[in-house]
């Protein structure tokens, strides 16, 4: 994949006047690029615009005209590559535009790197709609769509409807139990499926109805007013919802809803590694953080690991940037596209002699229009808060943020909705381990934070009174290579490296991706059960002796080594220690081995040998008595044990010998014998024998 497409050539256009542009400043972080500045490039000076085409790439300062552009190039038979990036309502229209040289610089920086379009997944609809409502209000949608799409109403109360003189379409009365699915494979489950009868006259009369029937449809448009039929509605595909007091948003649903006949293609946000997933050994559950994170319910178990289903997958990204070992990563862009960006535009800020740069992270969604309402309604973004776009907020983990001050950031915001569509957990876990991480580190409390707002003059208010944290004196340039982990690893060792004050270990908060194994060693037996838990190999045995061994920084505090122990002595201790990241494996419990009584090989653990023939000794039938010498059995390694029970034919399946079987006759016998003693006995009193 190519990463990196750097335009040799760069034209800055001033709008017509309407911005400041700090040329000196933009130069020097150009690096090689040859700057060329306009004023009115999409109009009196599109000639320039030919004569910077003619050949090699060209980066154009604007957005909004990209589209002129273009089509002017394929019109002329321009042979440049275009790239295009937003400079304006960035940085330009701002109360302190005339300062932002330095941060046009960033964003000419971020806009050289590209990445591949991710893969995609197909839908196909053929339009089968299942309209759920109530009364006269599904009737009427339905009505609205008959000839765009193949309907059947489901009304959960019928209310006044009278019935239609045509029955272009079916309509039936239950309730819906359970949908799953997505567009073109919805399966819903109804109660009180019932169908009307044709003599109905003034009302709709219904029949007998059946509980459980399953329907399936490409498409549901739900006008019932009752809560969604799915978690996160608003991200599954083919799943419509509206008011249906609302009639204007009645129509725009059934707008979208019309158009839903065909192929239509999205990304696969997330690319999914199922041998690196810690989320389960021996039916024993270890990590679920991804699981609990999922507001759309398209993560499920399937054995040892996790399934993420693309076609339910609505992007927001927090399985991702959660996800400790990188089994689920991110791919609109990947991470390592991220920090790229994030080193670039870092590095051209600094070289135009930027100071106390703040990364801004946003959404297209909220972020791109809030940003840009500010810059034509408000203050603008400040001089120093550079704007870095990502598909969701919830993609952005620690690496990311970590990365951004090693390698020059002051500070760093998330901007987010007031009021979140899903559930934030996941970039407020991430913030809360970067906090912890930058306030231990030197960076300043506070330095990374969450701006929820919708209110452009909030958005210039919070960005202009935050207090900015403590930057680095000698930024980091590392290449962010290998995957999600390593880059995470890779930029948690700078970020320390860098640090205004370093400490060695740093506690997080629970849920953390980094931390220790205490073990209890008086309780530790050495079973190995950890180990073969432990899906990183974080946890590991010396081959040539009783020993565990841990390595701090493989371990992602999943939790299957403390769920599998029978001894339960594993605990967890989220932290990050740079100093156990250096250090390697180290040995938490070593002892000596026990050596076989019969070849002398060593094998097992000599206290576990000895306890276990100390409480065996004279207390279990099979060694005791002239059973007694099968104690030295324990003490023999596997070969030897076999060679000694093969030879003294040794039954391992043998028992006790078995009572003797009894019947009626032997209780009736010796009910007998004892009335006969006891007759006898009498007698031998009368005669006073006795």
């Amino acid at each position: 994949m190519n990463m990196i497409d750097t335009p040799k050539k760069v034209v800055l256009c001033s709008c017509e006047d309407t911005m400041t542009l700090d040329t000196a400043k933009v130069k020097a972080g150009c690096g090689d690029r040859t700057l060329t500045t306009a004023r009115h490039l999409c109009g009196p000076e599109i000639g320039r615009f030919k004569a910077l085409a003619l050949d090699g790439d060209l980066m154009v300062c604007c957005t909004q005209e990209a589209p002129r552009f273009t089509e002017f190039a394929e019109d002329e038979k321009l042979a440049a590559k275009l790239t295009f990036v937003n400079v304006r309502e960035t940085a330009g229209w701002s109360s302190e535009g005339r300062d932002a040289g330095a941060k046009m610089a960033a964003l000419m920086a971020a806009a050289t790197i590209a990445a591949e379009d991710p893969a995609g997944v197909m839908f196909e609809s053929d339009g089968v709609a299942l309209i759920y409502g109530r009364g006269q209000v599904a009737l009427d949608a339905a009505k609205q769509l008959e000839d765009r799409l193949d309907i059947t109403v489901l009304l959960a109360d019928a209310g006044d409807i009278v019935p239609p003189a045509r029955n272009a379409f079916p309509i039936r009365k239950g309730r819906i139990r359970q949908a799953k699915g997505r567009l073109g494979a919805f399966e819903i489950t109804i109660d009180g499926l019932a169908a009307p009868a044709p003599s109905s006259r003034t009302s709709l009369v219904f029949g007998a109805a059946r509980d459980g029937a399953v329907s399936k449809a490409d498409i549901i448009i739900d006008l019932s007013g009752q809560p969604p039929l799915f978690t996160a509605h608003d991200l599954r595909d083919g799943y419509l919802r509206a008011d249906p007091n609302d009639p204007a948003g009645v129509q725009r649903m059934l707008f979208k809803a019309a158009d839903l006949v065909g192929t239509f293609d999205k990304p696969r946000y997330v690319t999914f590694r199922e041998d690196l997933c810690a989320h389960s050994r021996s039916r024993i559950v270890g990590c679920r953080r991804c699981l609990d994170l999922c507001p759309a319910g398209a993560i499920t178990p399937n054995g040892d690991h996790v399934a993420i289903d693309p076609y339910i997958c609505g992007g927001c990204g927090q399985c991702a940037a959660a996800c400790p070992t990188g089994a689920a990563s991110y791919a609109v862009p990947t991470t390592g596209i991220v920090v790229r960006k994030l080193r670039e535009m870092l590095a051209a800020y600094r070289a135009a002699s930027g100071q106390r740069a703040a990364i801004l992270f946003h959404d297209a969604d909220h972020g791109r229009a809030l940003i840009e309402a500010s810059a034509r309604f408000s203050q603008g973004l400040p001089a120093r808060v550079i704007p870095l776009e990502v598909n969701e907020i919830g993609q952005v983990g620690v690496e990311a943020v970590a990365a951004a001050f090693a390698y020059g950031a002051a500070e760093v915001r998330f901007l987010t909705r007031s009021k979140p569509r899903h559930d934030p957990a996941g970039p407020l876990q991430t913030l809360a381990t970067a906090d912890a991480l930058l306030t231990a580190l030197g960076y300043g409390t506070g330095a990374v934070s969450q701006i929820a707002t919708d209110d452009t003059d909030e958005l210039a208010a919070q960005l202009r009174n935050t207090k900015p944290g403590q930057a680095t004196s000698k930024p980091s340039a590392f290449m962010p290579l290998g995957g999600k982990r390593d880059v995470l690893k890779l930029a948690l060792r700078e970020l320390h490296r860098a640090a205004p004050a370093p400490i060695d270990a740093v506690p997080l908060p629970k849920g953390a991706v980094f931390g220790r194994v205490v073990v209890d060693a008086k309780g530790c037996t050495l079973c190995l059960a950890c180990v073969a838990s432990c899906p990183t190999g974080a946890l590991s045995a010396l081959t040539d002796r009783p020993a565990l061994k841990f390595d701090e920084s493989l371990c992602v505090q999943c939790g299957l080594c403390q769920g599998t122990c029978p001894e339960k002595v594993v605990t967890l201790d989220p932290r990050i220690d740079f100093a156990a990241f250096e250090a390697g494996p180290l040995v938490l419990k070593e002892e000596e081995p026990f050596c076989c009584i019969k070849c002398a090989k060593p094998f097992g653990v000599k206290s576990t040998i000895e306890r276990v023939t100390a409480k065996l000794q004279g207390t279990s039938w099979m060694y005791s008595g002239a059973q007694a010498s099968r104690l030295e059995l324990i003490k023999m390694c596997e070969d030897c044990r076999v060679d000694v029970a093969v030879n003294e034919a040794i039954d391992p399946y043998g028992a006790p010998p078995r009572p003797v079987l009894r019947t009626t006759d032997d209780y009736l016998k010796e009910r007998e014998q004892a009335a006969q003693r006891e007759k006898d006995m009498l007698e031998k009193i009368k005669r006073g024998e006795v």
